[in-house]
């Protein structure tokens, strides 16, 4: 299932831990852990660790006639990149050839480690994680890069355009906030070049380290960012939003999340099938999304992973992918069946590679439309094979649980009413907990049946075993405490699980 993919040893020990922590089953304070355990370990800091904490570097990434893409600068300049890791990071910082993305463009990519690499921060870093959010923890064999494009006419130079990325590396999967600072930086590094990175580092290398449930300030080139990472005792559902204080004239920008995507803005194009693709999501099952351009790719992608909140999407997913990955090979080959994972792709040449993956989603512009595009039938795969098929989820897969009108209504309603994008967000977002937290109760509760009692854990004693999990003894409570009694949704609960 997509929720216990392939981590790990590590990772699959502590995930089920966190995922009861962030059950609504058993209600946490909200306030956070003993204050005993706020030991800062801020004075032990090196330079460039606070730094570190955050990024893992900045690159900027130029297009060169003879060459192709190139790493023009990392910064700092000490931090190491292996040579399959620029390419990488070549490849991703780009916009495909197909997607004419003029003027500026903003996306998000995700790509493989190279092996044998170690933190030197690990055990420093660790101690932030113990109290995030399971989906907000650092990816452990990942990097994720984010991205501003700017393609602009320039007679100048001999392609016609001038074509540069500048791309921030990190393990944290602080979406909106590492989008809002580059909204800041980059504009900035295109007019004044490299002096302003070295400014900009110098200023995230003094900034307060990642601490969930702290409210951070953060100062960066003369502006200065106000936030809060959520933390694992964070009420799901609820967003503690940072407000602003009289103190707070230096204050410019207040982020009421770090990471979540416009939920909404990213489903509206397939908008009648989010309830299967959340069981897709759910059930690992092999997707690709199909978009005309890089940002809209790198969105729906991670609007997907985010719809099972709070559970942790564990199975691979590239928000944007192309065809000079080197996984392309693996994720494409057709001697065996597409792998668990979700692809965020451009290219057309993708609709001929992938024509055997059981799902595929097509969106055409993500513009908000006024009205709800017509798209109520889920199509036939054998229909894809043209390049310019209409946008919409082509499956076979028949879902599990009834199909959930109200919710559509409602969107619906607020389309015609024109009620603020916030708003059908937080409607969205809300509905989709419910459904994950309707599916993982009855798990919680039936695993917490094999704890071993409390009166029989003795220092004196060996530790007691924890009972087997029985599928089929698991089945049967189903019948009696099941989804049915937190979702009015009907439908094969048992078969989904």
């Amino acid at each position: 299932m997509a929720f216990q993919g392939s981590e790990d040893v590590e990772e699959q020990i502590e995930e089920p831990e966190d995922t009861l922590r962030v059950s609504p089953a058993e209600e946490m304070p909200v306030d956070g852990p003993p204050a005993a355990e706020e030991q800062d370990p801020e004075p032990l800091l090196l330079p460039w660790d606070r730094f570190s904490s955050w990024l893992h570097c900045i690159c900027v990434v130029g297009f060169d006639l003879e060459l192709g893409q190139a790493v023009e600068v990392i910064y700092p300049h000490h931090s190491k990149l292996t040579e399959k890791e620029k390419t990488s990071i070549c490849y991703l910082s780009f916009p495909d050839s197909n997607s004419g993305c003029l003027g500026d463009t903003q996306f998000c990519f995700r790509f493989r480690q190279a092996a044998g690499r170690k933190s030197s921060l690990g055990c420093f870093l660790d101690h932030f994680d113990r109290d995030a959010p399971v989906c907000l923890k650092r990816d452990q064999g990942y990097y994720y890069g984010y991205v501003y494009f700017r393609q602009v006419r320039d007679k100048s130079l001999k392609r016609g355009y001038f074509q540069k990325s500048l791309v921030l590396i990190s393990k944290l999967p602080y979406v909106t906030f590492f989008h809002s600072l580059l909204k800041l930086i980059a504009p900035e590094y295109f007019e004044k070049q490299e002096p302003c990175l070295e400014a900009a580092c110098n200023d995230i290398d003094r900034w307060p380290t990642p601490c969930p449930g702290k409210i951070l300030t953060l100062p960066i080139m003369g502006v200065v960012m106000k936030l809060r990472i959520p933390t694992c005792y964070d009420k799901p559902g609820t967003s503690q939003l940072v407000q602003s204080a009289p103190s707070d004239s230096l204050v410019s920008i207040i982020l009421p999340t770090v990471h979540e995507v416009d939920l909404f803005r990213c489903f509206h194009p397939v908008f009648f099938h989010i309830q299967m693709l959340w069981e897709l999501v759910l059930l690992g099952e092999a997707l690709v999304v199909m978009a005309p351009s890089p940002a809209e790719s790198s969105d729906t992608v991670l609007a997907l992973v985010s719809c099972i909140s709070p559970l942790r999407y564990c199975s691979d997913f590239r928000p944007y992918f192309t065809i000079h990955d080197s996984e392309f090979k693996e994720y494409t080959t057709r001697t065996q069946a597409p792998p668990s994972v979700i692809l965020g792709v451009t290219n057309p040449f993708f609709a001929k590679t992938l024509q055997h993956w059981p799902h595929i989603i097509r969106i055409g512009d993500m513009k908000q439309a006024g009205e709800m595009a017509k798209q109520m039938k889920v199509k036939k795969l054998k229909n894809l094979k043209t390049l310019d098929s209409k946008p919409g989820v082509y499956t076979a897969y028949k879902p599990f649980l009834n199909k959930d009108e109200d919710i559509i209504k409602q969107l619906q309603k607020g389309v015609q009413q024109k009620r603020p994008s916030a708003a059908q967000n937080a409607i969205l977002r809300r509905y989709f907990l419910e459904l994950t937290q309707s599916f993982i109760i009855p798990l919680e509760r039936y695993v917490a049946s094999l704890m071993p009692l409390q009166k029989s854990i003795s220092p004196w004693k060996s530790p007691p075993q924890l009972r087997p999990f029985n599928q089929e003894e698991f089945m049967k409570t189903l019948e009696k405490a099941g989804p049915q009694l937190t979702s009015r949704l009907k439908g094969d609960w048992i078969g989904l699980y």
